[in-house]
C-alpha cells in the first residue's frame, strides 16, 4: 500500500461525534485539498494523522508500515498547524539551524526569500514574512509527508501568491494534504480534493461539488 493511508478514524469531544470512520488517502506527488465548514474536524483529522491529538481510533500508515505515536512519524511527517509555531525571541539563522541538518539548512539560508532574515528574530516579521518562512521550514524538511493547516490565514494576496510558489515548487518529492478556508488558493493547487461533512469525508471534483455539497452557496456558480 503506497503513499498516506488513513483509515477509520474516528473521534468523539464529548457526546459530539466529530469524526466518523474517515477515509483518506496521499501518494507522491499529490496535493490534496481538504475543505470543511468551521468545526467539521479538519484541524482534528490533521493532528490525528501528525499523532500530536489521541483519536478513539484510527488506522495511518506510510508505505504500508502503521504508524501508533508522534515518534513513529517523527521523521516522515511535518506539520503546519494554524498558529504561528515559532519563538518569538529567536533568531532565524538559529531556527533554521536548529530545524535542519546542515546541508538543508545551509541551502534555506542561501534562499532569496529568507536570506534578508537570518539576523532576525521571529518577533520582528510581519505576519506574512513569518507564515512564508514557517511553511518554507516545512516544505523543505527532509519528511516526504507534509500536512498544512490554514497556510494562507491572515497574510495579504502577494504573499498567498508565495506560499503557493513554494508547495507547488516542493510537491513532485512530496505528498501534501492541505486545508484552507481560501477555497480558490486550495483549488488552484490541489491535484486532488476531499470534502469533510458530518463527521465523514467524500472525494470531490472542484467548484461545482463543493456548490453542490452545500459548502458554497449556489450564487458563486455563474457558469452553469
Amino acid at each position: 500500500m503506497s503513499g498516506l493511508h488513513i483509515d477509520s478514524v474516528r473521534k468523539m469531544f464529548g457526546s459530539r461525534q466529530i469524526l466518523n470512520d474517515i477515509f483518506l488517502s496521499c501518494k507522491q506527488g499529490e496535493i490534496v485539498g481538504l475543505f470543511g465548514r468551521n468545526g467539521s474536524g479538519k484541524s482534528t483529522l490533521l493532528k490525528i494523522i501528525f499523532g500530536s491529538l489521541k483519536s478513539d481510533y484510527k488506522y495511518v500508515s506510510i508505505e504500508g508500515n502503521k504508524l501508533d505515536t508522534l515518534a513513529d512519524s517523527k521523521h516522515l511527517i511535518r506539520y503546519l498547524p494554524q498558529h504561528s509555531f515559532l519563538p518569538n525571541h529567536v533568531r532565524i539563522k538559529q531556527l533554521i539551524n536548529a530545524f535542519h541538518p546542515e546541508n538543508i539548512a545551509l541551502k534555506l539560508s542561501n534562499h532569496e526569500l529568507v536570506a534578508p532574515w537570518l539576523n532576525c528574530k521571529a518577533k520582528e516579521l510581519s505576519g506574512g514574512e513569518l507564515r512564508i518562512l514557517e511553511v518554507m521550514l516545512i516544505m523543505y524538511s527532509e519528511a516526504p509527508y507534509i500536512l498544512l493547516d490554514e497556510p494562507f490565514n491572515g497574510i495579504s494576496p502577494i504573499n498567498v501568491e508565495t506560499i503557493k510558489g513554494i508547495i507547488k515548487l516542493n510537491s513532485p518529492d512530496k505528498s501534501i494534504v492541505i486545508s484552507d478556508h481560501d477555497y480558490h488558493n486550495v483549488l488552484d493547487i490541489s491535484t486532488r480534493n476531499v470534502l469533510l461533512n458530518n463527521g465523514n469525508t467524500k472525494v470531490i471534483g472542484g467548484i461545482n461539488d463543493l456548490i453542490d455539497s452545500g459548502y458554497l452557496p449556489a450564487s458563486l456558480n455563474l457558469n452553469r
